[in-house]
C-alpha cells in the first residue's frame, strides 16, 4: 500500500520533510479492523511529533503519523463483535501504532465509531480527534452535569482552534453551560459565535475582557493553548470550587498550590490516554464517538470542516503542516483520498 511518512525530522519547508513510499497491507489482529482509508484530517500532534520524534537521526523505517480517520471495514479479527465488513467507521486512533496517512490501517474496535451517514468523508474525518478531546475534558475529566451544570459558566481559551470550536458546540448545545470563548481576529471572532459561543472575548487581557463581559469569575475554564501563559488569570477567574482543564504542554511548572485557597480542582485532558494504557474504558471512546456521530447526524452540533484537500499527497501534507503551524487556521484542514 502507498503511505506518506518521514524518516527524519525537517522543518516542513524541506523536500524530504515528508516522503511517499511503499510497505505491506497491514494484517488486523484479533480484534483489530482493517480500513481502507477515505479521508484524513490533520492536528497539531502530527506536527509536534513530526518536528521532534527524530530529530538528530534517520529512522529505519519511515514513521507514518496521522490521527483522525475516516473509511470502510474492509476485515476483521476473530474476536471483533462492534463491526462487519463493509461498515463506514470513523476514528483518531492510537499514539503507539502506525497512524492514519495510508491507503489502510489497522485499528483496535474499540476506539472506533460509526461514521454520520448524512456527512460527507472529509466533514466527518475532522470530528474524531476534536471530539474525543472535548467530549472527555468535559463529561470524564471535569464530570459536568448535564442536568445540575445547566446554565453554569464556561470559559474556553482558544475558542477558533479544532478542539475549541467542538467544546463550545458540546458545552452550549449538550451541557447547556453559558460560553465565553477567547478570539482576537474578526474573522476568528465570527467563527466561535456561528458554534454557538454567548460571549467572544480578546485572550491578550483575559481577566479584564471576562469581566467586561459580565462575570466576575467562571464556574469552568479549558485550556486549548498555553496553561503558562494564562495561569494567573485562571487563578484569579476561576470560582470557589471551580473546574479547570487543560490539554497543552506547558514548558514551566504550573503551580497547582495557587489553587487551594479556592479549593479548585485541576484536570488533565490526553484523548490517547486510553488506548495508550489499555485500560478498563477503552471501549468507552467506540461509544463517545458514537454519540458525536448521533449528534452530527441530527444536527445538534456540526462539522468543523474548514479546508479541503484532494488527494493522498506529500505536497497536501506538507501544505497542511504549514497552515497549522502557522498558528492561524480556523477550525479543521482535511486531505479527501
Amino acid at each position: 500500500m502507498k503511505a506518506i511518512g518521514f524518516i527524519t525530522s525537517l522543518s516542513i519547508e524541506k523536500e524530504d520533510s515528508f516522503i511517499e513510499f511503499e510497505i505491506p497491507k497491514p494484517i488486523p489482529g484479533s480484534q483489530d479492523l482493517l480500513v481502507k482509508i477515505e479521508a484524513v484530517s490533520v492536528n497539531p500532534v502530527d506536527f509536534k511529533i513530526r518536528q521532534n520524534s527524530a530529530k538528530d537521526t534517520i529512522l529505519e523505517t519511515p514513521k507514518i503519523i496521522g490521527w483522525d480517520a475516516v473509511g470502510i471495514v474492509e476485515a476483521v479479527g476473530d474476536k471483533v463483535s462492534l463491526f462487519k465488513v463493509g461498515d463506514e467507521v470513523f476514528y483518531a486512533g492510537d499514539l503507539t501504532k502506525p497512524g492514519s496517512n495510508a491507503e489502510y490501517q489497522v485499528i483496535d474496535e474499540r476506539i472506533v465509531g460509526k461514521k454520520p451517514k448524512s456527512l460527507t468523508v472529509e466533514q466527518s474525518a475532522v470530528m474524531p480527534l476534536t471530539g474525543l478531546t472535548a467530549w472527555e475534558i468535559l463529561f470524564d475529566r471535569i464530570r459536568i452535569d448535564r442536568e445540575k451544570d445547566k446554565s453554569k459558566t464556561v470559559l474556553i481559551i482558544g475558542g477558533a482552534g479544532g478542539v475549541g470550536s467542538v467544546a463550545i458546540q458540546l458545552a452550549k448545545k449538550v451541557a447547556g453551560l453559558t460560553v465565553i470563548a477567547t478570539a482576537s481576529r474578526p474573522e476568528s471572532i465570527e467563527w466561535c459565535k456561528q458554534q454557538g459561543a454567548d460571549f467572544v472575548v480578546n485572550h491578550k487581557n483575559l481577566v479584564e475582557e471576562v469581566r467586561n463581559a459580565g462575570f466576575q469569575q467562571v464556574d469552568f475554564i479549558l485550556d486549548f493553548v498555553d496553561v503558562n501563559q494564562y495561569w494567573s488569570a485562571f487563578v484569579e477567574l476561576i470560582k470557589p470550587q471551580g473546574h479547570i482543564g487543560s490539554i497543552s504542554d506547558p514548558k514551566e511548572d504550573v503551580n497547582l498550590r495557587e489553587l487551594k485557597g479556592k479549593s479548585a480542582s485541576f484536570h488533565w485532558e490526553l484523548m490517547f490516554t486510553r488506548s495508550m494504557f489499555q485500560t478498563n474504558d477503552m471501549i468507552e471512546q467506540h461509544y463517545i464517538l458514537n454519540k458525536l456521530s448521533d449528534l452530527l447526524e441530527n444536527g445538534t452540533i456540526q462539522s468543523t470542516l474548514k479546508t479541503t484537500l484532494n488527494g493522498l499527497t506529500v505536497e497536501n501534507f506538507k501544505k497542511a503542516h504549514q497552515l497549522l503551524e502557522s498558528g492561524t487556521t480556523i477550525g479543521k484542514i482535511a486531505i479527501k483520498f
